[in-house]
């Protein structure tokens, strides 16, 4: 997941040459939902004897709200911010997600709660983010600095997304099949219904733009996320989002060798901070504990 995920930002980021960003978040969803629905139609996944999909309808509503939160909104801020921002720092972005799951599972969902360190860890990464943002630099409201709010935006859908699923959906006896194509296909149909919005303009395909955004849809946007229901019921949300260790660097590295994208020195710094952050928050880390003086 972790490769697939933070190759995900060098393919937005060639896609671009090309089409739009609603039609790169249009092509992920769309393939992706398309690839699942076949699987399914072809295995047929069931749990316990019970039915391929769920017949209740507050189950098809609460998989409608993780398609927007979880899909369609952060793959458009994602691709939108690409307009503006490096694959390499988007990728860096997308580690903040533990954080903000993190915050999202204990504030908002209250699933999950933190102790004295993974506090301490949601403060860092905080810190880090801001370093990242570096708002000493801006004396105005630019691109750059949009598209690195969008970037964040789009961590915190996913933050929202992991505390809604595992509040909501997490326990229900639906196959991980099942669950990645209602969340990718619903978000798909979503997609479909925008297209004279988001995808009505024209465009200019070349090989490299075609085959990235086959990948994005069929591998990044279908597969892998059959691997990731599998290992957010297994896992939990807070461990399950541990995949962003993996994600920037694999997305700073293809930035950096394909692209040759370049880094101001604030940026890894700040991702420093995050990655530290969530350490601590994922309980990877531990502070010492205070020790208590003594009278003398």
């Amino acid at each position: 997941m972790g490769v697939v995920w933070g190759a995900s930002f060098l393919f937005m980021k060639v896609a671009l040459d090309g089409v739009s960003f609603g039609q790169v978040a249009w092509s992920r969803l769309v393939f992706g939902g398309l690839t699942l629905g076949l699987i399914v139609l072809a295995t047929r996944p069931r749990l316990n004897n019970g039915p391929v999909l769920p017949r209740e309808g507050v189950v098809w509503l609460h998989f409608l709200v993780i398609a927007l939160t979880g899909c369609v909104v952060p793959h458009l801020l994602f691709a939108w911010a690409e307009q503006y921002v490096s694959s390499s720092l988007a990728s860096i972005y997308n580690a903040v997600t533990p954080i903000m799951t993190a915050v999202m599972v204990t504030a908002v969902f209250r699933v999950e709660k933190l102790a004295r360190d993974q506090v301490i860890g949601v403060l860092i990464g905080i810190m880090g983010v801001v370093v990242i943002i570096a708002p000493w630099q801006y004396s105005e409201l630019t691109g750059d600095l949009w598209g690195q709010l969008a970037c964040l935006g789009a961590a915190l859908c996913y933050g929202f997304t992991f505390g809604y699923t595992r509040k909501h959906l997490s326990g229900r006896p639906i196959a991980g099949t099942t669950f990645a194509f209602l969340n990718i296909g619903l978000a798909g149909v979503v997609m479909l219904v925008l297209t004279p919005v988001l995808a009505w303009q024209p465009v200019t395909l070349t090989m490299p733009i075609v085959l990235s955004l086959l990948t994005l849809g069929v591998l990044g946007t279908g597969f892998a996320y059959i691997w990731h229901i599998n290992v957010l019921r297994a896992w939990g949300p807070t461990t399950t989002s541990t995949v962003t260790y993996v994600t920037p660097v694999v997305g700073v590295l293809l930035g950096v060798l394909v692209l040759a994208e370049t880094f101001s020195w604030h940026e890894p710094a700040g991702a420093v901070l995050v990655l530290l952050g969530i350490l601590l928050t994922q309980k990877r880390l531990r502070l010492p504990l205070a020790v208590p003086r003594t009278a003398s």
